[in-house]
């Protein structure tokens, strides 16, 4: 299984791979790493691949996702300003251990309409793009950002999902 995400970083809409040791599912609380001192994070939509393929077009990407979730997408700032001014890698910053939550899943066939409304791009994109450089399997992640500002997250917060799957995620922060 794959994660692909997609973040808007330094301007630019940046397609990340992200392990499968970051996902934190279950309404789990998230731990805060030690080695940081300022974690932010930003809501996503997560969509779940239900099929093979390979340099999908953009008009046919619909047909390649079953059901999304409301996510969050958890970063080390300070980890990821590091990598700015020195030219590390920010997969530090971006790729640990459960630094993307993932709500419930909903099907879309239950009327749920996701666009590019607050993403930094539409799941269409990301289907396309994504698929341009990799093949995409079923059970496969793409994660996309919103284009909401990043925002620093305190301990013993509890955050819920958007307007769209209030019900749906539920984070303790710790």
């Amino acid at each position: 299984m794959k994660i692909i995400g997609f973040a808007h970083i330094d301007g630019t809409n940046e397609m990340l791979l992200k392990s499968d040791s970051c996902m934190l599912v279950n309404r789990k609380p998230f731990f805060l790493p030690d080695g940081t001192d300022d974690i932010r994070m930003t809501r996503c939509v997560v969509l779940r691949v239900s099929r093979l393929g390979k340099s999908i077009e953009r008009r046919f990407a619909d047909r390649y996702y079953d059901a999304v979730a409301p996510g969050l997408d958890f970063v080390a700032w300070d980890k990821l300003e590091d990598a700015r001014h020195n030219g590390n890698s920010w997969t530090e910053a971006l790729d640990f251990d459960y630094s993307l939550a993932i709500g419930e899943w909903v099907d879309k066939g239950d009327g749920l309409s996701v666009t590019g409304d607050g993403l930094v791009i539409t799941p269409e994109e990301a289907i396309e793009r994504a698929s341009r450089l990799m093949t995409i399997r079923q059970g496969d992640l793409i994660y996309i950002d919103t284009t909401e500002s990043a925002r620093r997250v305190e301990r013993n917060e509890l955050i819920e999902g958007p307007k769209w799957a209030k019900d749906k995620l539920y984070c303790k922060i710790k």
